[in-house]
């Protein structure tokens, strides 16, 4: 029998449900404008794919890679950037995909990072965001569920790279935790 890891919160109906409304938001947003959509690898990559499928307009698509390293809480974490875009985002509307934004030090990072390259607008869509951990002032767009300050994964979210692949969200216990 497979174990299921983890607490579910969101169920993969819940996300799908929520992902098609902002899908019909972000269209309705960008509707007439040349929207390019970044995703952030590797957390990203099923939300962004579903989003991406939800929104009814002619969009770019690109990814970046970061990581984090140093402490999961406040502002000592190091972002650094692993890639760069694939294509220009000069004057165009660019959409940051994150998979989740809580202290909103990665976020805060990339949008910096990203304006330099003279975009006509840039918002930041995420499908998680821990309100209660953020310290960087970054404002987030469109945000699909606000969820405690517990740890997620699932649904491209990871522990040590793994639970990436399960369909839902669900909060890892201490138990789970020392498993690994």
């Amino acid at each position: 029998m497979e174990r299921m890891f983890g607490k579910p919160i969101v169920t993969q109906e819940q996300m799908r449900a929520r992902i098609r409304e902002m899908g019909r938001q972000i269209s309705a947003d960008y509707a007439g404008k040349d929207l390019v959509l970044v995703g952030v690898l590797k957390g990203a990559y099923a939300f962004y794919a579903d989003l991406a499928r939800a929104i009814r307009i002619p969009v770019r698509v690109d990814f970046i890679i970061v990581t984090t390293s140093g402490s999961r809480s406040k502002t000592a974490a190091k972002v650094k950037l692993l890639t760069e875009l694939t294509e220009p985002i000069a004057g165009k509307d660019v959409l940051l995909v994150e998979d989740i934004v809580d202290s909103g030090v990665t976020a805060q990072y990339l949008l910096k990072a990203l304006a330099k390259k003279n975009p006509r607008s840039i918002n930041v869509c995420t499908l998680l965001s821990k309100q209660e951990r953020r310290v960087a002032d970054v404002h987030v767009e469109y945000v699909g569920f606000t969820v405690p300050d517990r740890y997620i994964v699932g649904y491209g979210l990871d522990y040590r790279q793994k639970y990436r692949n399960l369909p839902y969200l669900a909060v890892l216990d201490q138990k789970d935790l020392q498993d690994e």
